[in-house]
C-alpha cells in the first residue's frame, strides 16, 4: 500500500485535490477536518464519479454516500461531555475530572454506494455494523 496524502485548506479545493491523485489510486480514506465535514458531500461524489471507494472517519461521510465510516460515536461523547458540565456545576474541579477516551465507536455501511461501485459486502462485515444504508 502506498499513502499519497492530499490536502483540503478550504471547501473550494476539494476538487484540485481530486485532480492531483496519482494514478493506480484504489481507495480513499477521509479525515474528519472540519474542511471535508462540511464538504462530505462533494468528497464522496468526486470518489464515486472516480470509482474509489471511500472510507471517511465519522458517520457524515457514508450518509454523504461514502462507501464506509467509522468514528467515535459523537452522540455518546456529547452525552459523556453533558455528565461533565454536571459534575462540574455541582461543584466539582474541572482539574480533578479525569481525561476520557471514546469507548463507543460506530462502523456505517452504504449499499447503495458498495452496489454503484460493484462491490459486495461481506455479511460478515454488515453484521459488526452499527448502520447500514440501503
Amino acid at each position: 500500500m502506498k499513502l499519497q496524502p492530499g490536502a483540503v485548506r478550504d471547501p473550494n479545493g476539494v476538487a484540485a485535490a481530486f485532480a492531483e491523485f496519482g494514478r493506480g489510486t484504489n481507495g480513499l480514506w477521509v479525515e474528519a477536518a472540519d474542511v471535508l465535514i462540511m464538504t462530505s458531500g462533494q468528497v464522496c461524489n468526486l470518489a464515486l464519479q472516480r470509482r474509489l471507494p471511500a472510507i471517511g472517519y465519522g458517520v457524515w461521510f457514508a450518509n454523504a454516500g461514502c462507501l464506509m465510516s467509522y468514528g467515535e460515536d459523537v452522540s455518546d461523547m456529547h452525552r459523556r461531555a453533558a455528565g461533565f458540565v454536571d459534575k462540574i456545576l455541582k461543584g466539582a474541579k474541572p482539574g480533578d475530572l479525569p481525561v476520557e477516551q471514546p469507548t463507543k465507536f460506530k462502523l456505517v455501511i452504504n449499499l447503495k454506494t458498495a452496489k454503484a461501485l460493484g462491490l459486495t459486502i461481506p455479511q460478515s462485515l454488515l453484521l459488526r455494523a452499527d448502520q447500514v444504508i440501503e
